[in-house]
């Protein structure tokens, strides 16, 4: 069945009805191998842009990615459209995903698309299992983190520190859940988040009001409830240092206004970052 992919991507929310066919078929929420596949089989992927995300293709123009010999992991990568337009001369790219069908999948679309195939692989591993021959210089993720129920964030994370060489950089498109759809309480977590990042001495109360305001829905999903917040606090304490954050000025009409790019640099002794506050 072909995918539900449209040009102008779709909110995934609870409102969309094919997010909560995803949660239906997933059954739950833990992370459920067998539940993802049966999305990907029935062409349920409203995640699935059908397209590179645009904030990649600039990314990839940017000349601000690693090069000469570098590689690159996009894990959950689904139909490949971002490894594919990740990669480039002196850049080699992994796709991985849990389910069997999104990686042929990605397969077939490169190979229609004409792609260089020396400069990606797409392999189809348990994240949080898979080991790879060697280490990355770039970990690219977008719709994966907000996949997993909140317990797993920790596990997210340490596999980032895990997968990463020191001093290598994790490129987070965060796509900012709130399931509460009252616009004024949706405002006031995007002023709290920027408050929290630029005003040291709010840091406190930011995270205190903002975990009040998740708490309701924070179950339902995926994908779940997410702010920049959320990331922060699963990869700071392994040494991961936000070097630039900002609105996603690209992001597909749907998801305008919702998404950041964060770009983070794990530290190679985390314990001298710790010292510093």
């Amino acid at each position: 069945m072909a995918s539900t992919a449209v040009a102008g991507g779709q909110v995934l929310d609870g409102s969309n009805p094919t997010v909560a066919r995803v949660r239906q078929l997933i059954g739950g929420p833990e992370y459920c191998q067998d539940g993802w596949s049966r999305c990907w089989e029935e062409g349920v992927t409203p995640w699935d842009l059908g397209q590179p995300t645009p904030a990649v293709v600039e990314l990839a123009k940017s000349g601000t990615l690693p090069g000469d010999a570098a590689t690159v992991l996009v894990p959950g990568c689904g139909a490949g459209y971002d490894v594919v337009a990740l990669s480039g001369p002196g850049r080699f790219v992994v796709g991985l995903d849990i389910c069997e069908s999104a990686v042929a999948k990605a397969k077939q679309w490169s190979a229609a698309a004409a792609a260089d195939a020396s400069l990606f692989a797409f392999v189809a591993a348990d994240f949080f299992t898979w080991e790879p021959p060697e280490l990355f210089d770039l970990i690219f993720d977008y719709t994966f983190f907000c996949a997993f129920h909140p317990s797993m964030r920790p596990a997210w994370a340490k596999r980032m520190a895990d997968l990463l060489k020191p001093n290598g950089e994790l490129i987070t498109l965060m796509y900012l859940v709130i399931l509460n759809s009252d616009s004024s309480h949706c405002q006031c977590l995007v002023v709290i988040q920027q408050c929290k990042l630029l005003i040291n001495d709010f840091y406190v109360d930011a995270g205190i009001c903002m975990t009040a305001w998740q708490a309701e829905g924070q179950e339902a999903g995926p994908p779940f409830n997410t702010t920049v917040l959320d990331y922060e606090e699963v990869l700071k304490p392994l040494g991961f240092v936000i070097t630039c954050i900002q609105d996603n000025d690209v992001a597909v009409k749907r998801r305008q206004g919702m998404e950041k790019i964060a770009r983070w640099k794990r530290m190679a002794s985390p314990t001298n970052l710790d010292s510093e506050e």
